[in-house]
């Protein structure tokens, strides 16, 4: 059976829809927590599948939150293989740092809240699911990115240009949350308490989004799911080549900044 991995930030921030979709491609599920767990076995035994999950710290709070070097150092490996990598949100984040790109505080102010993407012309978006006419997904986040060199950019908003992109045929990022379930995010509501209060959203307004948009994710999100899986699972990594494309000298200077 294909192992997938799961770095976890907070405990509310889970797999979501991913989870059932997981399970019913053949994946047996591991946690690990971000801060707490040893990621190092991730390299002595790489799983098929690595998921980064999100959480409420920034890629350049290192000083700070020193697991996250770890993070990017462990990502830059796994992206130099060519192994299937998935990152949510913060995880997003540190898979454009592994890629030697800039992350940083957004100029925008926080975008949080539900909303609909745009596509560029891309052919065989594998997000295309998520553009179908009424799909909204959660936005949470006041960092933003630079898109990686040799990332393809697959959606936008209005206010940030960066919601996602791939590299390659193994790595898929995305800035926004298409894996929640609505019925869940109460947690959310709670455990973000402080982050709501301060940049002036109101809760109940969420709530309201989430009645009106969460249905229609959860099905748009599950067909996304299902295809993208499919398609990594049948992907073979060539570390070697991946290596060349992304260029020795750039990704050995970021496992040396991580480390």
């Amino acid at each position: 059976m294909r192992r997938a991995v799961a770095i976890q930030h907070v405990p509310f921030e889970d797999l979501g829809t991913l989870e059932l979709a997981l399970q019913s491609t053949g994946y047996a599920i591991e946690f690990r927590q971000a801060g707490i767990d040893d990621l190092s076995s991730l390299d002595l035994r790489p799983p098929e599948l690595l998921i980064v999950l999100g959480g409420p710290i920034g890629v350049y709070e290192q000083e700070a939150y020193p697991f996250l070097g770890d993070e990017i150092a462990l990502l830059t490996r796994r992206l130099a293989r060519g192994q299937t990598t998935l990152g949510i949100c913060l995880g997003a984040q540190l898979i454009a740092a592994a890629l030697g790109a800039e992350v940083m505080p957004g100029t925008a102010g926080k975008e949080i809240g539900w909303g609909a993407l745009t596509g560029p012309p891309v052919a065989n978006n594998p997000l295309a699911p998520l553009f179908e006419p009424g799909v909204e997904v959660l936005h949470w986040h006041g960092d933003t990115f630079a898109l990686p060199q040799q990332a393809t950019l697959l959606a936008s908003t209005s206010r940030y240009a960066h919601q996602a992109f791939s590299f390659g045929e193994h790595a898929l990022a995305l800035q926004f949350h298409a894996e929640v379930r609505a019925a869940q995010l109460e947690r959310w509501y709670i455990g973000h308490a402080a982050e709501l209060s301060a940049a002036h959203v109101g809760i109940a307004g969420l709530r309201q989004q989430a009645r009106r948009a969460g249905t229609l994710l959860e099905r748009s999100a599950a067909t996304l799911w299902r295809a993208w899986l499919r398609a990594v699972g049948a992907a073979v990594p060539e570390s070697c080549a991946v290596h060349r494309e992304v260029g020795g000298e750039a990704l050995a200077g970021s496992v040396q900044a991580a480390s």
